[in-house]
Order: structure tokens, then sequence, then C-alpha cells
């Protein structure tokens, strides 16, 4: 019997096109790029925390799931944590770093909106499969990397 995860966490990979062409939003906190996540908070379905922590992490809150809830996740990590990712679309794409009021500052330091090739180079080897997913989702071009 396996055992559950110790931890959990939800988060979406956002996407938004530019003439036509998907790009991705990662964030940045010190050296580690990651798409916007958290932990689910109790009482909180997977799907409401990872639309929470996108309003709380970028200030995005006009996300369409044009695809669906369909999500994917990591392998455990750390210290059994999974993180799931749901998919969706943000037509706007103006994002802000609001202060995290807990740590009085921003969770991150920095955004991109990167294309496909570019993202995948500053995502950790946990995180490709999960932008492999996304970018085959949405229906971009694979990648001659």
């Amino acid at each position: 019997m396996s055992q559950a995860p110790r931890k959990r966490s939800a988060g979406v990979v956002v996407v938004r096109f530019v003439d036509g062409e998907p790009r991705y939003l990662l964030l940045r906190a010190y050296r580690y790029w990651d798409f916007p996540k958290g932990e689910i908070e109790p009482g909180e379905t997977p799907l409401q925390a990872a639309r929470r922590e996108v309003r709380e992490e970028t200030g995005l809150t006009d996300l369409r799931f044009r695809w669906g809830e369909d999500f994917r996740e990591t392998p455990p990590y750390g210290k059994g944590k999974v993180a799931r990712y749901y998919l969706a679309e943000s037509p706007s794409g103006e994002v802000t770093l609001p202060i995290n009021p807990e740590l009085g500052q921003p969770e991150h330091h920095e955004f991109r909106w990167l294309p496909y090739a570019k993202a995948r180079v500053l995502l950790g080897e946990r995180l490709r499969p999960i932008l492999d997913w996304a970018h085959a989702t949405v229906g971009g071009p694979p990648s001659v990397a």
C-alpha cells in the first residue's frame, strides 16, 4: 500500500499567447524557477488552492481553464511533498508580485513570460515534464532543444 504524501501543494501553469505563440509564466525565488503554487489549506480543493495561490503570488484573477481541469503531479520530493499543476490561460498577463503579509515582502524576486524552449532551460528536472505536458496540451510546436 502506498503512503499518502505528507504535504500537497497545488498550482497553475499559466500561459498567454503572444502573436499566436504560447508564453509560460515562471516565478523566481532566489535561484529557483517554478510556476505559481502553494500548499493546500484545510477545506480547500486542490483547484481552489491553485487559483488562490496564483492570485496571491501574481495578482492574476482572470484565469481561463480552456483545457478543463486536467492536471499533472510531480513525483514526491523533499519529505514526500507532491505538487499538482493545472493549466490555464491568462489573457491579460498583467502580473504583479504582491507583498506576502507573513513575509513582509513578495514571495518571488522576478517573473518572466517565456517561450517553451527558454522556460524549459530555467526549470529544474522535476518541473520539465509538467511544462512538456502543458505545451503539448496547448498545441505548441515541439522544441528542437
